[in-house]
């Protein structure tokens, strides 16, 4: 750490009550602003110059500022670590796997280490390192892609795949990016690898010259100064909001004597506030980093080749009003950490999955077990997970077999009483996650269970009694009703109204897609359709080690799980 750094971080902190590592983060985040201005004038012929600069902001950032030398060293791990094996194992399809298993339990290391230490205020290096393992866990990925042949290779994968190995200075750079190094947001190291060497701003042939994002003198990085100060003043106005709320929402808040003896609904609203304080925190972190980066250009994505509009949101990890507004939980969680959902889907949910077929329960379960085990090892992350897992159930059957009563059945536009289940759709959204995420920011269980007792249970009183409602005959009944209402619109014969009817709720279903069915940060779907697949799997091996035997073939097991009969010599 540098002489005398801490000295204003502590005069700070006794004014305003956040700690003084708390501040230098913010600090952190403001002093990314000018670095990162003067990261886009190095010279576009130069990338090594722009590496070394990085690395030097990195590594400031880490030892001048916060004086993580622990920290430093756990990066040289994972990023050394994972460099070698993507080295020497380059064309072993167990490479990828091994770089996860290697990186994901040197992070569980740390995270232990912080848990017992138990001191939430403190600025360690997990925070930076969970980053660093979706990094470097995608650059493992990305190599493998590289080995493969085109016909084997989704869109994404090509455009991610890594086909030479970059140089120890580029993947440095990649490591050590400095205006994203402690939050966030995570990129490929394609992405930076094209911002570095700014073919990642080449213009595609169909737009028109006149329509070119405008750029300074002679550099290929188009301006982007604009939309980073809007991030910026976004950033600071929810850290603002965090700072001001949090003097009053805070766990204590939920878990003293006063809080105890409010009335209901008065603690409903304190469980709200709370999570809505701490939610503004993450708003304000993540929109001052991703501002960062764009100034630096990397979250450059694009022009409009009709508007010639610059998009700017390729690193965008958040979305607040999505959040604050939304109407079911799986808007909710998509717009909430949608990096961490990026990696999730495409590193963890569709490799799990073998080529050419549907992804099913085991690639739902090892995105869970992922995405637990990656935030860390409190139990209140647990009971966050799961219970969500099942509000997301209840929230699918309200939109299949309610919502449909609000819309015309032939047409599927609105009717005029749809603002009404708009109104109470995001009520219920919004009160049902601020008890569900209540524990993930309490953390303990005992505690956790405290505040829920406290509001007496009232989500998983309310999701226990929807899935109930949509497992009895009421469903049925439901699902006739709709029938019978797209038939009379739709001017189908008695005979033809489950057709109809099918027609009427397709359209309204979130399943449309099977996008739709893929876990949201790790949690399910439809826990129950994931647990009639396990059974079926299970079903389906047990007959086909059945009909081997009875073949007088021993059974083995394959690589991938499943079972296979040994060949007769």
């Amino acid at each position: 750490m540098l002489p005398y750094i801490n000295i204003p971080f502590e005069w700070l902190s006794g004014v305003i009550g956040a700690s003084p590592d708390e501040l230098k983060l913010i600090f952190s985040f403001l002093l990314s602003y000018p670095l990162a201005g003067l990261l886009k004038r190095v010279p576009d012929a130069r990338p090594e110059y722009k590496n070394l600069f990085i690395i030097g902001g990195g590594v400031f950032y880490l030892v001048g500022l916060f004086s993580l030398w622990t920290g430093l060293r756990t990066l040289f791990i994972a990023s050394a670590g994972t460099y070698a094996l993507a080295h020497y194992l380059r064309t072993s399809p167990y490479m990828p796997w091994m770089a996860f298993f290697f990186l994901m339990g040197h992070m569980a290391v740390n995270q232990l280490a912080r848990q017992f230490a138990d001191n939430p205020a403190e600025i360690d290096i997990t925070g930076a390192q969970m980053v660093l393992v979706m990094k470097l866990s995608a650059f493992a990925w990305n190599v493998a892609d590289g080995t493969l042949p085109e016909d084997q290779l989704s869109d994404f994968q090509k455009s991610r795949r890594i086909i030479k190995l970059p140089s120890l200075l580029d993947y440095a750079g990649y490591v050590l990016f400095f205006p994203s190094l402690m939050t966030g947001p995570a990129f490929d190291y394609n992405e930076y690898r094209g911002w570095v060497d700014c073919t990642m701003f080449d213009v595609p042939a169909n737009i028109d010259p006149a329509k070119k994002p405008p750029t300074r003198k002679k550099r290929r990085i188009p301006r982007s100064g604009t939309p980073a100060m809007w991030k910026l003043a976004g950033g600071l106005t929810w850290i603002w909001v965090f700072l001001n709320l949090s003097k009053w929402y805070n766990v204590d808040a939920l878990l003293n004597d006063e809080a105890g003896a409010s009335g209901f609904l008065r603690r409903v609203l304190i469980m709200h506030m709370v999570g809505f304080t701490t939610r503004a925190k993450y708003y304000g972190v993540w929109s001052m980093a991703e501002g960062s980066c764009i100034l630096a250009g990397l979250g450059y994505n694009g022009v409009d080749p009709v508007t010639g509009k610059v998009s700017w949101n390729r690193l965008q990890n958040i979305n607040p009003w999505g959040v604050e507004l939304a109407q079911n939980s799986r808007a909710y969680l998509e717009n909430w950490n949608m990096n961490t959902n990026k990696w999730l889907r495409y590193y963890i949910y569709l490799r799990v999955t073998p080529r050419n077929r549907k992804p099913g329960f085991r690639a739902s379960l090892a995105t869970f077990v992922t995405s637990a085990f990656w935030h860390g090892f409190y139990p209140g992350y647990y009971m966050t997970f799961v219970l969500a897992s099942f509000v997301q159930t209840a929230a699918k059957h309200f939109r299949r077999n309610v919502r449909p009563f609000f819309l015309d059945p032939a047409t599927q536009k609105p009717l005029p009483t749809k603002k009404y289940y708009d109104i109470a759709s995001w009520f219920a959204t919004q009160a049902t996650f601020s008890f569900v995420v209540a524990p993930f920011v309490i953390l303990r269980a005992d505690l956790s269970f405290l505040a829920w007792q406290r509001v007496y249970f009232y989500a998983i009183i309310t999701t226990g009694a929807s899935m109930a409602f949509f497992a009895s005959p009421a469903k049925t009944h439901l699902k006739k009703m709709l029938d019978k209402r797209a038939a009379r619109a739709l001017g189908v014969p008695g005979a033809s109204r489950d057709a109809a009817g099918k027609m009427a709720r397709s359209a309204s279903s979130d399943s449309i897609s099977s996008r739709a069915q893929e876990p949201v940060l790790g949690l399910s779907a439809d826990p129950g359709r994931d647990i009639d697949e396990a059974l079926q799997e299970l079903r389906e091996e047990v007959e086909k080690a059945r009909a081997e035997m009875e073949k007088g073939k021993a059974p083995v097991v394959s690589r991938n799980g499943s079972v296979e009969g040994k060949k007769e010599s």
